[in-house]
C-alpha cells in the first residue's frame, strides 16, 4: 500500500504549513518511491532559485535528499533534516527539509560555493541574507516534533484505512452468506417437493402391490425400502431447514436487520 492510498495530503499539507510557520524551516513529504506527496513548503530562493536552480546543485541536493539522515548539513552548508515515515515497522515515506542556518553564516565560505556552482556570488549571499538563522539545538526539537506529529497522522489515517477495508470485507461475506442462505432455501423447497412425491410414490407402489398378492411380493418389498428412503429424506431435509433458521438467526443479529 502506498501512502497516496490512504493519507489525507490536505490535512498533512495543513501540519507542514503551520509547523513551517513556527519554526521557520521548510519541508516536504515524500512517499516510498521518493515522489513528493505534499506542497513545497517554505522554501527559499537560497535553496530553490539558485542551489537547486542549477544543474550541479540540483544533483547535489537530489543526493543529499536521497542519502540525509536525521539532522544534517547539506552540501551548500544549510542545516537540512530527514525523518522516515513508518507504520508497523512498514516504511511509507519521509518528510524532509531544514534550510536553515545554526550560526551566523561565512559569507567567503557561501561566496566560493557559489563560484563552484556557476551561480552568481552576489545574488546568493543576498538570498542567503533571508534564511532564517536557529540554533542548533532548536533545529533538532523541531525535526523531532514534526516526525513525531506527521507519524501520528499517518498512523491514524493508516488503521482508519484498514478499519474501513475490514468493515468493507465483512459487510461483502455477510452479504454473500444471505445469498447462499436464500439460494439453500430455495433448494430445501424442491426437497419437500421431491419428499412428497417420493412418499406418493410409495403409497401407490404399495397399492399395486397389494392387488397383485401373492406376485406383488417383491415390488412391496421395494415400495417399502423407497418409502423408508422418503422418510429419511424428510428427516434429512428437516435437519437442514433448522440449521439454516439458526444460521438465519445469526446473520440477523449481525446485521440488525431480518433476513
Amino acid at each position: 500500500m502506498n501512502i497516496r492510498d490512504f493519507v489525507d495530503r490536505q490535512q498533512l499539507d495543513s501540519i507542514l504549513s503551520a509547523w513551517s510557520k513556527a519554526t521557520g524551516m521548510a519541508t516536504i513529504a515524500l512517499d516510498a518511491n521518493g515522489e513528493y506527496i505534499s506542497g513545497e513548503i517554505g522554501f527559499t530562493d537560497f535553496c530553490m532559485k539558485y542551489t537547486r536552480g542549477c544543474e550541479k546543485g540540483a544533483k547535489r541536493c537530489l543526493k543529499c535528499d536521497q542519502e540525509g539522515k536525521d539532522v544534517y548539513f547539506c552540501h551548500a552548508g544549510l542545516m537540512d533534516f530527514s525523518k522516515d515515515i513508518v507504520v508497523d515497522g512498514t516504511y511509507f515515506g519521509k518528510i524532509i527539509g531544514g534550510q536553515i542556518l545554526p550560526t551566523e553564516p561565512d559569507e567567503s565560505k557561501f561566496r566560493a560555493i557559489a563560484e563552484e556552482l556557476g551561480v552568481d556570488p552576489d545574488a546568493y549571499i543576498e538570498a542567503l541574507g533571508k534564511v532564517k538563522i536557529s540554533s542548533e539545538e532548536s533545529i533538532r526539537a523541531g525535526a523531532d516534533l514534526l516526525g513525531i506529529v506527521v507519524n501520528n497522522m499517518v498512523s491514524n489515517e493508516y488503521y482508519k484505512q484498514r478499519e474501513n477495508h475490514r468493515n468493507s470485507k465483512v459487510q461483502e461475506d455477510i452479504e454473500n452468506v444471505v445469498s447462499y442462505i436464500h439460494n439453500i432455501n430455495s433448494y430445501t423447497k424442491n426437497l419437500d417437493k421431491l419428499e412428497k412425491n417420493q412418499k406418493i410414490l410409495s403409497l401407490n407402489a404399495n397399492i399395486e402391490a397389494a392387488r397383485a398378492g401373492e406376485a406383488g411380493r417383491g415390488f412391496a418389498i421395494v415400495a417399502n425400502k423407497v418409502g423408508s428412503l422418503a422418510a429419511d429424506f424428510g428427516s434429512c431435509n428437516h435437519q437442514i431447514k433448522n440449521e439454516l433458521e439458526r444460521l438465519t438467526e445469526a446473520v440477523d443479529e449481525i446485521t440488525g436487520q431480518q433476513l
